[in-house]
């Protein structure tokens, strides 16, 4: 499917696939945070919008738009504004998104990448239509306390997503017992993550050598046969282009 960001007279925003890798991450003991796959799935599945230059903002705790003061060397049209007052600080993006027929655009902020004193918020736009510009909003969650962007940094996530996809969902609750082959798949790995986590703490264990469980990351079941034929380890989204020329 296409999505296609169309400048609107002058250079494009800097958009990047969303990586993987995170600094607080690569921190982690042996960097063990990488073995969750969700999180390093949920990472990169989408495109970020970075910021054009460096700035910092501070709020004073006040509801109106000038309880935000924010101090940069950058240029006036690459910053953030105060426009909405109660502690929410405002970036344009300065484009226009186009989704195909029936597909939002889902935007918020960086995954798995908080960020202290300050929270994005999340909007879901309809792309496939609306010849109009949004906003990417982030609240102060404290007073007092200087809040800075470096030029790079992400300040926008996102990805487009089918507009009727949770009003066609249909949840309910069942009893696992209900599909007994399935009950019996759970059970099995309950029982080898019960042996794996007693045999780490044996130093000349398979599980202390392996280290961790790996059937999931592999897209394995519990008795090793594959999962599914398009478990995915990583993503491999393209980066935005210039068309063609013809």
């Amino acid at each position: 499917m296409k999505l296609t960001c169309f400048t609107l007279g002058h250079a494009p925003p800097r958009i990047r696939v969303a990586p993987a890798q995170r600094d607080w991450m690569d921190d982690t003991p042996e960097k063990f945070a990488y073995r969750c796959l969700p999180l390093n799935i949920a990472n990169s599945a989408g495109w970020e919008i970075l910021c054009p230059t460096e700035f910092t903002a501070i709020w004073d705790g006040g509801i109106n738009k000038e309880a935000i003061k924010i101090f940069s060397p950058g240029r006036a049209e690459d910053l953030p504004i105060s426009h909405f007052g109660s502690g929410v600080l405002t970036f344009h993006v300065n484009c226009l998104f186009r989704t195909e027929p029936g597909y939002n655009l889902f935007a918020s902020g960086p995954v798995n990448l908080p960020k202290d004193g300050i929270q994005a918020l999340t909007g879901l736009i309809e792309t496939d239509w609306a010849p109009y510009t949004f906003t990417m909003n982030w609240r102060f969650t404290r007073a007092g306390v200087p809040i800075h962007f470096h030029r790079g940094e992400p300040f926008c996530f996102f990805f487009p997503v089918p507009r009727d996809l949770v009003e066609a969902v249909e949840p309910e609750f069942r009893a696992v017992s209900d599909e007994p082959e399935f009950k019996a798949a759970y059970e099995t790995w309950q029982e080898n993550r019960r042996k794996f986590n007693i045999d780490l703490n044996d130093p000349q264990s398979a599980a202390a050598r392996e280290k961790w469980q790996k059937i999931y990351y592999v897209g394995d079941m519990p008795d090793g046969t594959p999962g599914t034929r398009d478990h995915r380890i990583k993503l491999r989204l393209r980066e935005f282009v210039e068309p063609k020329k013809r």
